[in-house]
């Protein structure tokens, strides 16, 4: 029962990444790393603010340099890694490539102890990887329109990352959710110094643009991650993977 509803907590970080499309696209132009900066800070504000009601929280940072690693690579070099990719190749094609890390994480989850790869869990997230090729091209044709690209292997990158960093979170789950606010916090200092080197500052111009980056900053790219760390600590992994197929379907319900 405990780990049905750590799937259930970690498929809720699916349904808020749903709405990530909509609300980057009302919080308007902003540059992507400023963007990342901004968000990414309210995030680490989240886990924060929760520290309040955990005495022992802050302790939680105290972690050995292999589960900072893994939580940074996570979440900073996947981020920063896909915004270069989408610079980098037609937004499609990245997308497709990037979203290879659901079916990466269930066929690596096999290998931690305990779990065992089914026919169930391959049938579920090969027709799950379908229907997302169906949304992400709109029932289009697949290929890549100009040859192989630097961001469609960034791309690829960005697909064992953050499969990597779900399946790894798996063996240190004696390590608090809490310590997600740290890698919040490091991923927001980095995209802030990428933007000051890289682009032009622009401030949102209305009060809708603000409120989308208040709340994608707290939910999607706040909430939605403590959620899924719980969830690939806690959950069943495997299910989680085929399940985060449904996230593009719902983008574009939302939509």
């Amino acid at each position: 029962m405990k780990k049905t509803i750590s799937t259930l907590v970690g498929f809720s970080a699916i349904l808020t990444w749903s709405f990530l499309a909509l609300l980057s696209t009302a919080a308007g132009p902003i540059p992507p790393f400023q963007l990342a900066a901004m968000t990414f800070f309210l995030g680490a504000l989240v886990g924060m603010g929760s520290w309040t009601f955990g005495p022992g929280a802050v302790r939680s940072l105290r972690q050995p340099w292999k589960v900072w690693a893994t939580g940074v690579a996570g979440l900073c070099i996947y981020h920063c890694a896909y915004f270069f990719a989408i610079q980098s190749a037609p937004p499609v094609e990245v997308s497709l490539i990037a979203y290879l890390w659901p079916l990466l994480i269930v066929v690596l989850a096999a290998f931690l102890p305990g779990e065992r790869l089914k026919a169930h869990h391959l049938v579920g997230v090969v027709l799950g990887l379908a229907g997302a090729i169906v949304v992400i091209t709109k029932g289009g044709t697949i290929g890549l329109a100009n040859g192989g690209m630097k961001g469609h292997v960034i791309a690829l990158f960005c697909a064992f990352i953050w499969a990597g960093y779900s399946v790894l979170s798996r063996r240190f789950g004696q390590v608090p959710t809490d310590v997600v606010a740290g890698y919040c916090f490091i991923t927001a200092v980095v995209a802030l110094v990428l933007h000051l080197t890289l682009e032009i500052t622009v401030w949102p111009e209305t009060t809708m643009q603000w409120a989308a980056i208040l709340v994608l900053g707290t939910i999607p790219l706040g909430a939605g991650f403590y959620a899924w760390d719980h969830g690939c600590k806690h959950g069943d992994i495997m299910i989680l993977g085929a399940l985060s197929y449904a996230a593009p379907l719902f983008s574009v319900i939302v939509l």
